[in-house]
């Protein structure tokens, strides 16, 4: 299993992001970085040993303004993997972020209009450059796009499917920063009904939360707070077998 750490940036900073009251969160204090400048975290997670970053927009997310300057000089500072969430919801945005040398695209459902945009980002840039997060809260599907056509979380999933998507991260705003634990038996449904690979962001308390998780075959895990206040440390992820 793959642990890739995340960096959710506001205004420049990168902050503490708790259930997804983005009002509320505040700059980053970590014990593997005094900054909370977004290339001197991303540095420090480099250091570590990690090859993979995911970079979360929260100004471009919610339609204000961007990070871009902080993107670019992550990517030519570190050389890290980028899998970049910034709120895509057109094909111009997802090529301008595509130029930043960024590995992956990531389309959350939260800011996505139409369901047809998946299978048409797909076609354009392959299957292996864009993720869709499945974000919801307790569950419920958060989306601007028609709702009611889909039912459940795995119904709008197993239409990404059908589109040609092959990875997915299930992300509980809900959770995230919250160190309650991950929604097991909702990650073990949507195993057992799609063919992709998953990834969960949202709620990891400790390393009995990654081993769990790597046991039901889940692909890959996004870590922030457990991380970044030293409840897991690299060490443990690397002894464990885990991919960073």
């Amino acid at each position: 299993m793959r642990v890739i750490p995340v960096l959710d940036v506001l205004d420049g900073v990168v902050v503490h992001a708790i259930k997804g009251r983005r009002k509320e969160y505040k700059p980053l204090k970590s014990v593997i970085c005094e900054s909370a400048n977004p290339v001197d975290v991303a540095t420090a997670l480099k250091t570590l040993g990690f090859s993979w970053l995911y970079f979360a927009d929260l100004n471009a997310i919610t339609g204000k303004g961007d990070n871009f300057s902080a993107l670019m000089a992550i990517v030519e500072k570190t050389g890290l993997q980028l899998m970049v969430d910034a709120g895509v919801s057109s094909m111009e945005k997802a090529e301008l972020i595509l130029q930043h040398r960024t590995s992956k695209i990531i389309i959350g459902t939260e800011t996505l209009t139409n369901t047809g945009f998946i299978e048409k980002a797909i076609s354009s840039f392959g299957a292996e450059r864009v993720v869709v997060s499945l974000d919801t809260q307790n569950r419920r599907i958060l989306g601007r796009f028609n709702l009611e056509k889909f039912q459940t979380p795995i119904s709008l999933l197993l239409e990404f499917q059908r589109m040609g998507l092959n990875q997915v991260v299930l992300l509980d705003l809900a959770r995230v920063g919250s160190k309650q634990g991950i929604d097991e038996a909702f990650v073990s449904d949507v195993l057992d009904n799609v063919s992709f690979s998953v990834l969960v962001g949202g709620g990891v308390r400790d390393m009995n939360d990654l081993l769990r998780l790597d046991k039901i075959g889940v692909y890959g895990v996004l870590l922030a707070t457990a991380l970044y206040s030293g409840t897991i440390a690299v060490n443990d992820l690397l002894a464990a077998g885990f991919t960073i």
